[in-house]
């Protein structure tokens, strides 16, 4: 018992310890333990990895979840934007199709990464925020889909998971070319013969998923008990379990183990809690508020519809419909950073010191973007929309306009170093491969292949 009592008194005191290394004005996060996430069975984290990774969910059975958050480009796909229903090959190779097969469009906003999105933390999903909890909704979650969101999901992850299937761009197709997209493009998703009620047929018929559903659900008794909301489920659980990053150098020093970080990492710490005020966004055990801000992100690609032309992109305010919300984007989490690049909701940095040095001075830094960091496959119709916004003085003084409010910080170039070595310090080793996170095969027999 003295031993215990001596152990626990030792992690409490390398915690406090280590808060106070934060530097002034911060606070570092307690260490992420267990009951921050959910537990899954083995049976439904299986059942979901072979979802993740099956094009049997998209309409013309050429795209999966994988396709844009693949484990060999660390559960994104490396491209500022990402190119979706259509395109050919994987990550940076990925190119955008031609004739007949071409992609309409990029997918608008960056793919963002998965890591730790199971943890009860993250309360709202997409870089808007449009599927999030909320008590309100019969569901507990606020999305698109209003009311015809089903009841019976585990997490807002799960409900995340059902709207890329519905996206003309990402997984369904276009109107004409198969019924999930025609559905789709109808605004049909919870009906008889919606997107979800659709692809649960597919599933249905899939001896191979009949018998795992069986398995991993005690309402499934036979085929046609197997919903949509099942298959989301069993995603998020995979996404949740495979995904957690919690054992970076940054995760064992708030554990108390003092010598896990570099001393210039320490001192990257320093500035992010203390005088670079990253912790002012970048709270909580994730590093993330979850909350909105405007930041002066460069905004590139075909945009969300926004504007008189359609190339811009009001990030929140597409939700909350407020003109105070315009450019804001959810803070993102810090886990894994350094993998998980091109960085921005819309993928404008590929470089991870340039998007840090954009956060210390952000209008300076959108008036002064260098468009080589954008990653995206060339093809010219779509190279003619990429940089609209940025062509357009006005829209770029709108951007600024919405950031005039953050006070710009001045770090030296060995402070940037220290901020980015700390960055580094947010890597867990066991994501840098992820290579058994990948099915050798699916129960639909689709390629794996992209």
């Amino acid at each position: 018992m003295f031993r215990q009592n001596r152990v626990l008194l030792g992690f409490v005191i390398a915690v406090f310890s280590s808060v106070s290394l934060a530097g002034k004005g911060g606070r570092l996060p307690a260490p992420v333990s267990d009951s921050d996430f959910q537990d899954f069975s083995g049976v439904k984290v299986e059942l979901g990895r072979q979802l993740f990774f099956d094009k049997v969910l998209s309409g013309n059975r050429n795209t999966s979840c994988a396709t844009c958050h693949h484990v060999l480009t660390d559960t994104g796909d490396g491209l500022s934007l990402p190119v979706g229903e259509g395109g050919s090959g994987l990550g940076v190779t990925r190119d955008t199709g031609s004739g007949d097969d071409a992609v309409h469009e990029r997918v608008p906003r960056n793919a963002p990464p998965v890591f730790n999105l199971g943890a009860a933390e993250f309360t709202r999903m997409f870089h808007d925020g449009r599927v999030e909890v909320n008590a309100s909704f019969p569901s507990g979650i606020a999305s698109p889909a209003g009311l015809d969101l089903p009841e019976g999901l585990d997490s807002v992850l799960a409900a995340q998971a059902m709207f890329p299937v519905t996206s003309a761009a990402e997984m369904a197709g276009q109107a004409g070319e198969n019924t999930v997209a025609d559905a789709a493009a109808a605004g049909d998703l919870a009906g008889v013969n919606g997107v979800w009620a659709q692809i649960a047929r597919r599933l249905q018929a899939i001896p191979g998923y009949v018998d795992q559903f069986v398995a991993a659900y005690d309402d499934v008794d036979v085929a046609d008990d197997i919903t949509f909301a099942h298959a989301a489920n069993a995603i998020a659980a995979f996404e949740s379990d495979a995904w957690r990053a919690t054992n970076s150098p940054f995760d064992r020093f708030l554990r108390g183990e003092r010598g896990a970080m570099s001393k210039s990492a320490v001192r990257g710490m320093k500035l992010f809690y203390g005088k670079a005020n990253c912790s002012g966004c970048h709270s909580g055990t994730f590093q993330t508020d979850m909350d909105f801000h405007a930041i002066a992100m460069p905004q590139i690609g075909p945009g969300r519809g926004d504007g008189f032309d359609g190339h811009d992109d009001f990030g929140r305010a597409q939700v909350t419909g407020l003109v105070i919300d315009r450019y804001k984007f959810r803070t993102p989490t810090l886990r894994n950073v350094v993998l998980t690049g091109p960085w921005g909701h819309a993928g404008a940095y590929n470089s991870l010191e340039a998007v840090v040095r954009h956060h210390l001075d952000p209008v300076a830094a959108l008036y002064d973007y260098d468009r080589s960091q954008a990653v995206l496959p060339s093809r010219d119709d779509l190279d003619a929309q990429d940089f609209v916004v940025m062509d357009d003085p006005s829209r770029i003084a709108d951007i600024a306009a919405a950031a005039a409010d953050y006070r710009a910080v001045r770090l030296n170039a060995r402070q940037v170093g220290y901020l980015l070595d700390f960055l580094n310090a947010l890597t867990d080793p066991d994501s840098i491969d992820l290579r058994a996170d990948m099915p050798t095969s699916v129960p639909s027999g689709l390629s794996l292949v992209e």
